[in-house]
């Protein structure tokens, strides 16, 4: 049998499995490994260079190097200089691709796969790829009367409001900019007819947060960033987060804003170098196509943390896999629970299932197609 990180087992212990399933289950196995999921954006970094220099470009490797590493250990574990020259001393061998960008800046793509693996090898707390969607609905009261929500994109206006989507723009640039350096994936909503009758400006100022919470769904984000915003005054601006149930309330510029946000799912995420590997037995029903099992199986192989993924048994629209993943039952629950296609079987998982006798290294999710945005 094929050896490798993700390992392919089915045991038939009854009469039941679903066989044409179960064939194409065996099909899949006997391919090669797939690439891991995309993460060109967290290894990816735009910085200055200077094309009449020779060493300009050791240099650029060099902050590029500085900058994704920050953004996959985080400011509370940041690398020494002397460490990171210790452990990374070529930061040209890390270069994957480079591409020139605006303004004298060179685009750097680093191999992150290597740069954790050294990172964790030597003990040191990583938080990788799995980092959940933030939905940011931000609310701006710019004085006079003039009061909006922004966007993910600028709406069609005249001449007279220009100045209005103007500055709009660059507070959504002030907030992609920061999330982009600390490796946050954000997005604004398309607030369009559909939205706009659920969601008011009125509803994000005055705290009125079940219709922004029904909203965010459209988008699949469990991690929603709310501001309220009022430039050009002494007020300081609000900030209410919600993540995993529950909720935190900040206050400070949209900078520190996103900065909490990045320091608070590292917190969730981020998994030490010397954390063990433990055996969990994770299923996951409502498979019943072949596209869904696609979607499932990749999706888990993809999973960051996970060290080893088995099928042990395929049987109706069940699938139970043995995962050996760092961080245990609890990290791995954490990364499910932020998926888009699978979802707590809450009666599982609480032991209220007459014929369920769960583990405490168990789980079980359903499997459920992803939502998209219209």
């Amino acid at each position: 049998m094929r050896s490798g990180s993700m390992i392919g087992l089915i045991r038939r212990r009854s009469a039941s499995l679903a066989a044409p399933l179960a064939v194409v289950v065996l099909f899949l196995l006997a391919l090669p490994n797939t690439a891991s999921a995309d993460t060109s954006n967290l290894y990816t970094a735009r910085v200055p260079i200077d094309a009449a220099d020779p060493q300009s470009r050791e240099r650029a490797y060099e902050a590029a190097l500085s900058q994704i590493l920050l953004r996959i250990t985080g400011p509370q574990n940041a690398l020494p200089p002397e460490q990171m020259k210790e452990w990374f001393p070529n930061p040209s061998r890390y270069v994957m691709q480079y591409r020139p960008g605006e303004e004298n800046t060179l685009w750097v793509t680093l191999d992150g796969e290597t740069l954790e693996r050294v990172l964790r090898q030597a003990g040191y707390t990583v938080w990788g790829a799995d980092r959940p969607l933030t939905l940011v609905w931000l609310a701006v009261d710019w004085g006079q009367g003039e009061r909006e929500i922004v966007a993910s994109d600028d709406p069609e206006r005249g001449a007279a409001e220009s100045r209005s989507i103007d500055r709009n723009r660059l507070l959504r640039e002030r907030v992609q900019e920061v999330a982009l350096e600390r490796g946050v994936p954000v997005a604004f909503p398309l607030l369009d007819a559909e939205e706009l009758e659920l969601v008011s400006f009125s509803d994000i100022w005055g705290g009125f947060n079940e219709p922004l919470i029904e909203a965010s769904r459209r988008y699949g984000a469990n991690s929603i960033l709310v501001g309220r915003v009022r430039p050009d005054t002494a007020e300081r601006n609000r900030w209410t987060y919600f993540f995993g149930g529950e909720r935190r309330e900040w206050t400070g510029e949209p900078e520190e804003a996103i900065n909490l946000l990045a320091n608070t799912l590292a917190e969730q995420f981020a998994i030490a170098g010397n954390v063990p590997l433990e055996s969990i037995s994770l299923t996951v029903s409502g498979i019943n196509s072949i596209a869904a099992y696609g979607e499932v199986h990749s999706f888990m192989q993809n999973l960051p943390g996970i060290e080893r993924l088995a099928i042990e048994t395929v049987s109706g629209d069940r699938i139970r896999y043995q995962v050996e993943a760092h961080g245990g039952r609890e990290r791995l629950q954490r990364s499910l629970d932020f998926s888009r296609i699978l979802e707590l079987d809450d009666s599982f998982n609480r032991g209220v299932v007459a014929d369920s006798n769960p583990e405490p290294s168990a789980l079980e999710y359903r499997y459920r197609p992803g939502d998209s945005v219209n």
